[in-house]
């Protein structure tokens, strides 16, 4: 089953793909020099086979790329972030506006 992770800009969220269809996805709100993350989904069906920590990982590297500072609204993109430390020095604490 192929897996993909990609910014569905449109949508204003990266989403996970599995045999091409949506598995999850991590909304986020852009911002000029941030991408605040509001919630993270992954589908029933798809629970549980490790999809959203695929997706959070690429979210936040490549928002790391493009330079944004990540504000970790949605709880579980905080936990990662928690568990991960490598993410930390790239995270903005304040409000998100």
């Amino acid at each position: 089953m192929p897996i993909e992770v990609v910014d569905n800009s449109t949508e204003c969220r990266f989403e996970v793909l599995v045999d091409g269809k949506v598995a999850g996805f991590a909304d986020y709100r852009l911002l000029p020099t941030k991408i605040v993350f509001t919630h993270t989904e992954v589908l029933p069906a798809y629970e549980g086979q490790g999809l959203a920590g695929r997706l959070v990982e690429f979210a936040l590297r490549a928002s790391i790329d493009t330079g944004l500072r990540i504000v970790p609204l949605c709880p579980y993109v905080a936990r990662y972030i928690e568990r991960h430390p490598e993410f930390r020095e790239f995270t903005d604490s304040s409000a998100a506006g």
